[in-house]
């Protein structure tokens, strides 16, 4: 057995001290490797990565159209739960971006991504990432179903 205890007094332990990379709402096609490429950090051993896309049924419906918008506080509000999520975890870098306008079944609708020095941090900070982005982000999902019925939903 080695006789060296792990320490984590390494500079690269903790967490950076700007490593909010990249946050958007944009009416434009995301990219998983945007995300990805702006979260990469040497000191970073795990890196995780969420993509939302547009399904082609919710609730039990077949949806027809989906369509985001947006209040103009979204990229603030998205900045705050970042900046939340950097603070409560060892965060090496972040990126999220949204998008907002029309979309069809297939659409990258949110892409979010963390890195931190362990695989438990990334998952943990990445989770609430997300969950914190649609719970607290003022963005809207107009769903129009096969049967001419309408969703709103977040508002």
């Amino acid at each position: 057995m080695d006789d060296m205890a792990h320490t984590y007094d390494h500079p690269g332990e903790g967490a950076a001290a700007d490593p909010i990379r990249l946050l958007a709402v944009r009416d434009t096609p995301l990219s998983v490797d945007e995300v990805f490429g702006a979260v990469g950090d040497a000191a970073a051993g795990g890196t995780a990565l969420f993509v939302g896309t547009v399904r082609n049924h919710d609730g039990g419906a077949d949806v027809g159209a989906l369509g985001y918008s947006a209040h103009p506080s979204a990229e603030a509000e998205l900045r705050r739960v970042a900046e939340k999520v950097a603070a409560d975890f060892p965060v090496r870098a972040l990126a999220a971006v949204h998008r907002v306008g029309d979309l069809v079944v297939g659409d990258l609708a949110v892409v979010v991504a963390v890195s931190c020095p362990h695989r438990a941090e990334a998952f943990a900070a990445c989770r609430r990432l997300i969950d914190d982005l649609k719970s607290e982000v003022p963005i809207w999902k107009h769903q129009t179903f096969a049967d001419g019925t309408e969703e709103w939903v977040g508002i």
